[in-house]
């Protein structure tokens, strides 16, 4: 695989790259990867371990699943409990470096919206500088390095309709579902 364009979802690893673990949850293979700082990477579950390992742009002799360190097999048994509905928060030590001081501000402000709440990207937009920036918002929200753990399935539309997710739609309405706030959204005109 060719190196990403700088703005994509997730930058090519640098030096600060510590490891990266790959696990298999009941949604599908997902994966974790950090830097000495925290947590900095979650790829969302897919049908196979390659395709985790692809997104994470890290081959499998860079993993240490065995010897995954204590913050990456946290976060592995924090986001199986998730999925499996025993988990509505995240404790765990992040490295939000990835992003520009803007899309760090958005980030920090979605892990403020708990487990079955929903937030309009204007909502967000207030709280980072104005309703002015709900277009940059939503640029920040798509290139969230940790969906789950920084909760971006949570911001929907202002019209209470699905909105988009970087993710796909079917895995948003999915997590939508385990929270239970799927039914308060409205359907999409055609």
């Amino acid at each position: 695989m060719g190196k990403r364009h700088p703005s994509s979802k997730h930058p090519t690893p640098d030096a600060s790259r510590f490891t990266a673990c790959v696990f298999r949850t009941p949604w599908g293979w997902m994966g974790v990867s950090e830097t000495k700082k925290g947590i900095d990477a979650v790829v969302l579950p897919k049908a196979s371990r390659q395709a985790v390992l692809c997104e994470l742009q890290t081959s499998s002799a860079e993993l240490l699943n065995d010897q995954a360190s204590t913050r990456l097999r946290e976060a592995q048994a924090q986001l199986i409990d998730y999925l499996s509905g025993t988990r509505r928060s995240f404790d765990l030590s992040l490295d939000l470096s990835r992003g520009t001081s803007f899309q760090r501000k958005v980030w920090q402000t979605l892990r403020r919206v708990a487990y079955g709440e929903l937030r309009s990207y204007q909502w967000v937009a207030v709280r980072v500088g104005g309703r002015q920036y709900a277009r940059a918002v939503g640029n920040a929200v798509g290139a969230n390095p940790m969906p789950i753990v920084i909760p971006c399935h949570r911001i929907v539309a202002q019209d209470a309709s699905l909105g988009g997710f970087s993710c796909g739609l079917p895995t948003k309405r999915k997590l939508l579902t385990l929270e239970g706030t799927l039914a308060e959204l409205r359907p999409r005109r055609s």
